[in-house]
């Protein structure tokens, strides 16, 4: 089966290659990263791994929009949606085909930093997917290229897309949820504190919840 990996970028220059390189070694057909206007080098940096499977495009900023448009592109059997501070493990694509090729699900993570805190994160994250079916988009969601475009794809939002995307696929069956692990960067964390960042998503996610526009609740997150 067919893996296309996308990453959606905005100033990644730190991360970029790290992150296109976990997915090509795991076994990806092809690479897209989908650029939202970087002031960076990020793209310069993908140019330079002159690598034939990965490739890029510009697209108006926005997660889901510049996920949208990349998927759009996508030629895989397999979609694979991963964060640019994110890593994949190298048996990613391993896992997928030992775990018989489920519709849809994500992994579980390993954020990069010592503490109690980041373990606690990384188990509410985990029971979250394989309880509830909702996978977010720091666990490297992966669906089926003909389930994504059945039940619409990601919204172009720039918010909450993962959110929204997992709402329509657990419709259709639950999430596989896969040891990974992803690794992780925390710097979300870390800039704001694990409590005050972790406090910020639960208040982003009530307010979604109750009828809240995504891109309404872009602009509390970047606050």
């Amino acid at each position: 089966m067919k893996l296309s990996v996308i990453v959606p970028t905005w100033n990644e220059a730190a991360n970029i290659e790290a992150c296109v390189s976990s997915a090509l070694q795991c076994g990806a057909a092809e690479v897209i990263v989908s650029d939202g206007g970087s002031q960076d080098e990020s793209i310069t940096i993908v140019d330079a791994m002159n690598e034939p499977r990965v490739r890029w495009l510009r697209s108006p900023s926005g997660r889901g929009v510049q996920l949208r448009a990349a998927a759009e592109q996508a030629t895989g059997d397999l979609l694979l949606f991963l964060h640019a501070d994110n890593r994949l493990p190298v048996d990613a694509l391993e896992q997928i085909r030992i775990a018989d090729w489920p519709e849809w699900g994500g992994f579980r993570q390993r954020i990069e930093a010592g503490g109690i805190r980041y373990r606690l994160l990384e188990w509410g994250n985990a029971w979250r997917a394989r309880v509830r079916s909702n996978v977010f988009g720091d666990q490297a969601i992966f669906v089926h290229h003909e389930l994504y475009e059945r039940v619409g794809g990601f919204a172009a939002v720039g918010l909450m897309e993962d959110v929204m995307l997992s709402a329509e696929l657990r419709k259709q069956t639950p999430a596989t949820l896969l040891a990974g692990p992803v690794a992780v960067d925390p710097r979300r964390w870390q800039q704001r504190g694990v409590i005050r960042q972790t406090l910020l998503n639960w208040r982003i996610q009530r307010a979604f919840a109750r009828g809240a526009a995504p891109d309404e609740l872009r602009r509390i997150y970047d606050a």
